[in-house]
């Protein structure tokens, strides 16, 4: 595939694509956010308990 295909892929995604409204993007935000802090607890939990056994 040359550049020139390539670029043209490019446009019509970009053509497809959509920005998120501020209602979606704030939901993601939360869920991303939620997401991460319940990974963290549980990395830190785990780290507590090791730390605990060794």
């Amino acid at each position: 595939m040359n550049y020139k295909e390539k670029i043209e892929e490019y446009k019509r995604i970009i053509l497809v694509a959509k920005k998120p409204t501020n209602y979606e993007f704030k939901t993601l935000l939360k869920i991303t956010g939620i997401g991460t802090i319940i990974i963290g607890v549980i990395g830190f939990i785990i780290k507590i308990i090791a730390v605990t056994l060794i």
